[in-house]
């Protein structure tokens, strides 16, 4: 019979085999769960790795997707190697979205397309600023930073809501709760005629350079980590606990509220009740099948992405519900769990 026998070191193969094992393992699963809808199998996972990579139109929008989810994952990233659990990225990203659509509100004829600045700075402070409530109550308190930061999203929700119901919402727009559409001015630069993408792919990139060079390069980053590590020998070493925490925090607030900045300025060009879109929680697994790396989280976010697309063709175009991308996510996530085993542990045959 087959037993678990625990390695002793953890393995550097099966650490990065992990996340190519686990999403076999969640295409296998699919496959079967397409086959238990009465779906044919090769049209369900063509619809969810092959079209949203089929043509320079599909890339285009598959890099829109990636874009808020690698900025979001990069500041989780710094959390969680600083063993700061911060579960509220999409609240952050909320109101980075309401900050940056604040300064979009105030362009008039005399802006120039220099007010683009302003607007993902604010996107920035917005973000930062409902992390630090986090950090705060977590310095100040002691209060769990997981659960605090997971019930502020619900607060940014709502605060969305009064917003677009309220002192922002488009007396012209048929009573529909929304923000009037913003002045071409203000919209994030696109790079292609035709095309959604912008130049938040390049702030993207930028970051994980960034984010590599402060957690790998800098004895900044390294205090971070060895806080997470090991509090005791962090604190022993002189590195500050306190400024961890709100370095963590403030840091992944920032990226996540300049993902939300993008997102209204950019795509959706206006501040409405959908901008919630799930981001700030399947950042999370980008993170971590992305292994906390900046590269690796590159990757992972492509992938993540192909199931947002995957999951809005798949109902368009196979009939199945819209939740089926939160589906795939969550296979992706357990079964990677899973995998993840082999890393400390190696099967071996036993009687």
């Amino acid at each position: 019979m087959l037993k678990l026998e625990a390695r002793s070191q953890s393995s550097a193969l099966w650490s990065y085999a992990s996340p190519l094992l686990a999403l076999l393992f969640t295409v296998a699963i699919g496959v079967v769960l397409f086959a238990a809808l009465s779906k044919d199998p090769v049209s369900g996972l063509r619809v969810f790795f092959w079209e949203p990579i089929k043509s320079g139109y599909a890339l285009g929008e598959l890099t829109v997707k990636a874009t808020p989810l690698l900025l979001i994952a990069l500041g989780l990233a710094v959390c969680f190697r600083s063993n700061v659990w911060n579960i509220g990225a999409e609240g952050q990203y909320v109101l980075g979205a309401i900050a940056a659509s604040g300064v979009a509100l105030l362009a008039d004829q005399s802006s120039t397309g220099w007010i683009v600045i302003p607007i993902l700075v604010a996107g920035v402070l917005g973000g930062m600023f409902w992390a630090g409530i986090t950090a705060w109550l977590r310095d100040r308190f002691h209060a769990n930073e997981i659960l605090v930061s997971l019930m502020l999203v619900y607060v940014a929700v709502q605060l969305l809501s009064y917003m677009v119901a309220g002192p922002w919402k488009d007396p012209q727009g048929y009573n529909f709760p929304q923000s009037k559409n913003f002045d071409l001015v203000t919209r994030i630069p696109r790079l292609f005629e035709g095309s959604r993408v912008s130049i938040g792919v390049f702030l993207a990139l930028a970051g994980v350079v960034g984010a590599w060079i402060f957690l790998f390069r800098t004895r900044a980053g390294f205090a971070q980590q060895v806080g997470g590590l090991a509090p005791a020998a962090a604190r022993y070493a002189g590195f500050s606990s306190r400024r961890a925490l709100w370095v963590a925090l403030l840091v992944s607030g920032g990226m996540a509220g300049l993902a939300g900045a993008l997102e209204v300025a950019g795509p959706i060009g206006q501040l409405t009740p959908y901008v919630p879109a799930g981001y700030g929680f399947a950042a999370i697994i980008v993170a971590f099948v992305g292994r906390l790396h900046p590269v690796g989280m590159v990757f992972s976010a492509i992938l993540m992405s192909m199931f947002y697309i995957g999951g809005e063709l798949a109902q368009s175009r196979l009939g199945l519900p819209k939740s089926l991308t939160g589906v795939f996510q969550g296979l992706l996530l357990f079964t990677l769990l899973a995998c993840d085993t082999l890393v400390n542990y190696r099967l071996k045959w036993g009687k």
